[in-house]
């Protein structure tokens, strides 16, 4: 029997270009270390969904795989921590290079609490 498939399913993340655009223009955004999050809150009972952008400025497209395999993984252990659902809209920003998936997390993590879309007994995980 095959193992279970690990990462994040197709389904929990923003693919199509208009849904980009709409996190931006209607969205809210915040800068938080190695991260640009712009998110827009979903109905309740809508899955939370994850984007991630990375540009060519970031490197070459090892260093642009890793940046969006980190982020989104980070929001694949963390999506059950979000408050309301939401779709997430996250940019890698060139500081990202180099850094470990803890420090990564940490940004990810103070991004959803400055937001306010962290639920409070997620801060100490």
């Amino acid at each position: 029997m095959p193992a279970a498939p690990k990462g994040l399913p197709r389904t929990k993340r923003i693919k199509q270009g208009r849904d980009f655009a709409r996190a931006r223009a209607e969205g809210r955004r915040l800068v938080q270390g190695c991260l640009i999050m712009n998110w827009i809150a979903l109905p309740p009972g809508s899955q939370s969904r994850v984007g991630v952008i990375t540009m060519r400025k970031l490197g070459h497209a090892p260093a642009r795989s890793r940046a969006r395999r980190l982020l989104r993984e980070a929001f694949r252990l963390r999506q059950h921590c979000l408050r309301t659902p939401a779709d997430i809209v996250l940019v890698a920003r060139h500081s990202i290079a180099g850094r470990t998936f803890s420090e990564v997390e940490r940004d990810f993590l103070a991004a959803l609490q400055r937001a306010g879309i962290l639920r409070p007994e997620a801060k100490s995980n």
